[in-house]
């Protein structure tokens, strides 16, 4: 984990090479909230968390009011009310069957919940998301459910070694996300697509991502507790 000057540093930097192109999400999986109000206070206003656990954890000793947050991780259907009341966004829409948790529980509490569809856009057995192909259709779903307002898609791009290698997905992201926002719909909002991470957020945008998730580029190597290894 990096000391806070390193923080304040990589925050800086990102925000320099992204140059308004792209909004920053910083990734806080296994940052302390100390270091997290620590970040919020150079001016990050954007944070995402992988697990419900943590997020709850974390969540009354986070600078809320400050920060906007949202839920980038896999996402378990009886997981939903936990953090309906709590995230400003869920990137992680995946499937039918969690749509439609949402659905019920925004309804419960009264709120119209912002979403992004996944796509696994690496066509991974491994990862969670539509395929390519399903995209639209999926999408056409999401935007029948009243208390859903679908805003974009999101993609994790299977793990690359070589630079530059992950841009044919990012590509074929940003077409996807042409084809899906020329459906006009009520409660659709298509204006994010959330494509890279620490390794690859610049290629990324220069693909048209406009939301990059990044981690490990801000705090550093993540720690995990014992109980994760």
């Amino acid at each position: 984990m990096n000391d806070k000057q390193q923080v304040a540093e990589s925050i800086a930097r990102i925000r320099s090479e992204l140059d308004g192109r792209a909004r920053l999400l910083a990734a806080t999986k296994t940052v302390p909230a100390e270091m997290i109000n620590f970040a919020i206070e150079q001016g990050l206003n954007l944070i995402g968390e992988n697990r419900v656990n943590e997020l709850l954890e974390k969540y009354e000793q986070i600078d809320r009011d400050r920060v906007e947050l949202h839920f980038i991780g896999a996402l378990q259907t009886n997981k939903v009310k936990y953090i309906i009341d709590k995230v400003d966004m869920i990137q992680s829409v995946d499937r039918e069957s969690l749509a439609l948790e949402i659905e019920r529980q925004a309804a419960r509490i009264g709120r119209v919940m912002p979403i992004l569809a996944e796509v696994n856009i690496g066509r991974e057995a491994t990862k969670s998301g539509v395929l390519p192909e399903q995209a639209i259709e999926f999408c056409r779903y999401l935007q029948t459910l009243p208390h859903l307002e679908l805003r974009g898609l999101m993609a994790i791009p299977p793990k690359s070694e070589k630079i530059g290698e992950n841009r044919k997905y990012f590509s074929e992201m940003r077409k996807i996300f042409i084809d899906i926002s020329s459906i006009n719909v009520d409660n659709s909002n298509m204006d994010i697509l959330s494509l890279g991470m620490s390794d690859d957020y610049l290629d990324a945008v220069e693909c048209g991502s406009n939301l990059v998730r990044v981690g490990s580029a801000i705090f550093g190597k993540r720690v995990y507790p014992e109980t994760d290894k």
